[in-house]
């Protein structure tokens, strides 16, 4: 993967919330916010966003992200940075827009110029903002936590490596590795769809490797992948609550008390 040029830290942010933090986890997304704004930023929002146009992209419809991704490339129209609160949204921005948009004139500039300033949250806050939250750090509890990085952030953004630096910092934190952690949970966006009962093998066998640790709680900067795991957990009984890495950092950070 070639090294990524990280720039200053700027003073005004974009935020892409993505579809599902949006539709099912909006506490995500105001606590991600919250971490940009204690860092000094003002964060905007532009209203008119939507999807990243991943689901259309996958299955095999590119006209159909397109139209998707063309809705938001005039959204984000200062030079600021757009911090996604995913790695698989932020990896088909980052390097696939370029691509859906190669041939066209107009949108391919705007798609190019607009992948370079996008990053994953945890990429941003640890690379561009070098944050440290051991001087924010809230007394609570320690805590056991297993880490999850989907395959399009570990894969394309090469954020995995930013999640265990930020959670291997907090105080209090003790980050354990099971074995079947670099394997993907099954969502895959409509694969989980499509081959319901190889995914359903999939997420049982992550959950289970998970549990086998001793971890009290599964984090992971992807949403498709914690409803995934989180709803198989609860299905199975299993003892693994799922916790989204910006609503994590927030609350191990001294920015809300202990959550459920």
């Amino acid at each position: 993967m070639q090294q990524r040029h990280y720039p200053p830290a700027p003073s005004q942010v974009y935020l892409f919330a993505t579809c599902l933090v949006d539709l099912f986890v909006p506490q995500a997304g105001l606590d991600a916010v919250r971490l940009l704004e204690r860092e000094g930023l003002t964060v905007h929002f532009p209203r008119g966003q939507s999807c990243c146009g991943q689901p259309a992209y996958s299955s095999g419809n590119p006209e159909q992200a397109r139209a998707v991704a063309l809705a938001q490339l005039d959204l984000f129209a200062q030079p600021w940075p757009v911090i996604v609160p995913s790695g698989s949204c932020a990896g088909m921005m980052r390097h696939h827009w370029p691509l859906l948009f190669a041939d066209d004139a107009l949108a391919g500039p705007k798609a190019r110029e607009l992948a370079e300033r996008v990053y994953e949250l945890s990429e941003f806050l640890l690379c561009v903002l070098k944050v440290d939250f051991s001087a924010t750090a809230a007394p609570l509890a320690p805590e056991t936590v297993v880490l999850h990085t989907s395959c399009a952030a570990r894969r394309e953004m090469g954020t995995r490596a930013h999640g265990v630096e930020l959670l291997d910092a907090l105080p209090g934190v003790t980050r354990v590795e099971h074995q079947r952690e670099s394997e993907c949970c099954g969502f895959g966006g409509t694969f989980s769809l499509k081959h319901p009962d190889i995914s359903g093998a999939m997420v049982a066998d992550k959950v289970a490797s998970a549990c086998a640790t001793g971890g009290q709680r599964l984090v992971s900067a992807d949403c498709g992948c914690l409803l995934n795991i989180g709803h198989a957990a609860a299905r199975q009984g299993a003892p693994l609550p799922v916790e989204h890495m910006a609503s994590f950092l927030w609350r191990r950070s001294g920015g809300a008390g202990e959550g459920a």
